[in-house]
């Protein structure tokens, strides 16, 4: 559970400076608030993102989101009018998304069986569950394991769910690995569309409420866009920590302020070290 391990000690941080942000604390006064020695903090936050605490905490600030929003600007617009040029596209063809409708799935009864697992993940532990046709739910473990499993039995409650940890395990591992992945999912129509759209924004990149709205055709409709968001099934793969607000706040995540920053940075980080790599 080592990944679990750090990741909850970069959460804690993330915590502790948005506190005490004014006061600018340094890595050793971080590390004595959390009762680590600073050099275990190094390296834990060097290992999980590759850069040090100090400079993966500039990505979680409120500035860099700003200029990350303006870096991004049209991106949905630009990703949606270039086609197989698009910078996403790489991500398009890693996740395949198909969906049902609910009333879709009354149809069909009880035929969809979802294999489930509980996995440690870069950012805490996550079940995820599985049928046939893809990936149907992936969410990180907030009040324990018991609540988790019965938020994926009340969102497939006609379907047939069993463990089966080997096969779940190995598609956590690409779903954090960039590896190829189908999801299936259910949603209204309006749903699917913030989904699709979602999909288009690369990693690294953001775009506020109220783009992804003008995005699906409905400008004005953000707050509909926002509760969309709220009822993503698969958290990750289905990027909503992308989606913030105009100024620059992180707000809204069903998983936690502190996780979608967290999200938000170690993409960054990812990101702009690949860019260097192709340099």
């Amino acid at each position: 559970m080592e990944r679990n391990a750090s990741y909850q000690l970069v959460e804690e941080a993330i915590r502790y400076l948005d506190a005490n942000y004014q006061g600018q604390p340094e890595l050793e006064e971080l590390a004595n608030a959390l009762h680590v020695s600073k050099y275990h903090l190094q390296r834990v936050f060097t290992n999980w993102v590759g850069v040090s605490p100090k400079r993966f905490l500039q990505y979680t600030t409120l500035s860099h989101a700003k200029r990350l929003l303006a870096e991004s600007q049209g991106t949905l617009e630009t990703t949606g009018a270039v086609g197989l040029s698009s910078p996403s596209r790489l991500y398009d063809l890693f996740v395949k998304l198909e969906g049902i409708t609910p009333g879709e799935y009354q149809r069909i009864g009880e035929e969809v069986s979802i294999s489930y697992g509980f996995h440690p993940s870069p950012f805490g532990e996550c079940l995820l569950g599985v049928t046939e046709r893809g990936i149907c739910h992936l969410s990180f473990v907030l009040r324990g394991r018991t609540a988790s499993l019965r938020e994926l039995r009340e969102q497939w409650p006609r379907s047939f769910l069993r463990e089966d940890e080997a096969l779940t395990g190995k598609l956590v591992a690409e779903a954090f690995a960039g590896g190829k992945l189908d999801l299936f999912v259910m949603g209204t129509n309006f749903q699917f569309r913030v989904w699709e759209a979602l999909l288009r924004i690369p990693a690294g990149t953001l775009v506020t409420y109220g783009e992804l709205a003008q995005a699906v055709g409905q400008p004005g409709a953000a707050r509909a866009v926002g509760r969309a968001l709220a009822s993503n099934p698969v958290g990750v793969l289905i990027p909503c920590h992308r989606v913030i607000k105009q100024t620059g706040a992180f707000h809204g995540y069903r998983w936690g302020v502190a996780r979608k920053r967290a999200l938000i940075a170690w993409e960054t980080v990812r990101e702009r070290q690949k860019r260097k790599e192709l340099l």
